[in-house]
This record gives C-alpha cells, structure tokens and sequence, in this order.
C-alpha cells in the first residue's frame, strides 16, 4: 500500500509538473476573459428570460383578476334578474380565477427576487469582466517582459556569449589602457617642453650677464688707455726696430 502512494504521488507530481510547464500566462489569461465572456452571455440570457417570464406572469395574473371582477359582475346581474343559480355558478367561477390571480401574484414576488438577484449577479460579473480584460492586458505585458528577460539571461549565461563579452570587456580595457598611457606621454612630453624653455631662459641669463660684465670691462680698458695711445705705440715700433738693428749687426760682424 505504502509502495502503491508514493507512486501516485509521483506520478502526480510529474503531471502537475507537466501541466505548469504548459500553462502559457497569455493564453490562459485570454481562455479566462473568453469564458468569462460567454458566462456574461449565458447570464444576460437567463435575465433576459427571467424578465420575459415575470412579465407574462404579471400579465396572466392581471387576466386572472380582470376575469374574477368580471365573473362578481355577472353575479351581481344574476341576483338583479333573480337567478340565484346563475349567481351562485358565476361567484363559483370568479373564485376559481381569483385563485388563480392570488397564485400567480404569489409566484410574481419569488421571480422578482430571482430576476433582481441575476441582475445583481450580471452587474457584477460584467465589472468583474472589465477589471479582468484591463488586468489581461498588463499581465500579458508583464508575462512578455518576464519571458524577453528570461530568454535573454539564458543567452547570457551560455558559454559563448560570455567569452564573447569578456574578451569585448578585455579589449576595452586595454583601450582604455592605451589612453591612458597616450595621455602620460603627452603630460611627460609637455613637462619637458616647459623644462627645457625654462632652462634656456635661464642660461640665457648668465650668458647676459657675462656679455654686460665684458663689455663693462672693455669699456674700462678702452677709456684708461685712450690718452697715450699713440705714445705707446710710437714706443714698441721703435723698439722693434731697434732689436732688428741690433740682429743685422750681429749677423754682419759675424760674417
């Protein structure tokens, strides 16, 4: 026996299983709404022939009555004539038909209550009806959504198509890389542009400096010795004139 339950529940489990693998939320949601439908129309329908049925109640029952006023009528003429046997035949009848209209009046009342408790049911039913199709349309959204994401996670979860993301992500970050270095070159580059015009300016300077101190020197020397300049030179001529006498004499004495 013990063997016997946990093979039905298995078998249970894997055809519910089945079944909630099959259930297709749209297609559901739109079967739901379709009967829905037609139970509104069914419903409609049995209101429609409850009324139908109260108003030819109604009306039998209006003839009921109008047939036992008429009857009292006749008896009431019978007696005036003096035929209390026709009267008596006439009240007889007009009780059969006030029964009659007394039953029916009594059977009016309970179709009342059925054909106003089918309206009541009809209105709710078609509110419910409305509230269904303006939840089908966002659910079906929802269930599109839901399946859109769910197949696309499973493409990303596939093998491929994460290599095929981890080397675009690889390849991006050795862009990155190389801007990286591109834009450290160009700031190392810059750095030594400024480096070398500001060691120019200041080479610059000391060479000026220089430049001024050789002139202020030259200017110096030149006015010291402007007033015997023409002294001194008179002097070292005549002086290496005479050193060439001396060396002409010696070279004639030694000849």
């Amino acid at each position: 026996m013990g063997l016997l339950d946990r093979l039905g529940r298995v078998i249970r489990a894997n055809l519910n299983s089945l079944i909630s693998q099959a259930e297709d939320p749209e297609k559901i949601l739109e079967q739901t709404v379709i009967e829905m439908q037609d139970e509104l129309v069914r419903l409609r329908q049995a209101v429609a022939q409850a009324i139908a049925t109260q108003k030819r109640t109604e009306r039998q029952a209006s003839q009921s009555a109008q047939m036992a006023e008429e009857w009292y009528r006749r008896a009431q003429l019978a007696l005036q004539k003096g035929d209390e046997t026709l009267a008596r035949e006439a009240l007889a009848r007009r009780k059969s038909y006030q029964e009659t209209a007394d039953s029916l009046r009594s059977q009016l009342g309970q179709q009342q209550t059925i054909v106003s408790k089918l309206k009541q049911n009809m209105m709710t039913l078609e509110s419910k009806l409305s509230e269904a199709k303006t939840k089908k349309d966002m659910y079906i959204a929802r269930a599109r959504s839901a399946k859109a994401s769910q197949q696309l996670n499973e493409m990303l979860n596939r093998s491929g198509t994460n290599k095929t993301i981890a080397a675009f992500e690889r390849m991006e970050e050795k862009v990155m890389q190389m801007e990286a270095q591109a834009e450290a070159t160009a700031e190392l580059a810059e750095g030594d542009a400024i480096e070398r015009q500001f060691r120019v300016l200041e080479g610059g300077g000391d060479i000026d400096a220089e430049l001024a101190s050789l002139k202020a020197q030259l200017t110096g020397n030149s006015s010291s010795r402007l007033p015997s300049a023409s002294g001194s030179t008179a002097s070292a001529q005549s002086a290496e004139i005479d050193s060439e006498l001396e060396q002409l004499r010696a070279k004639l004495e030694e000849g």
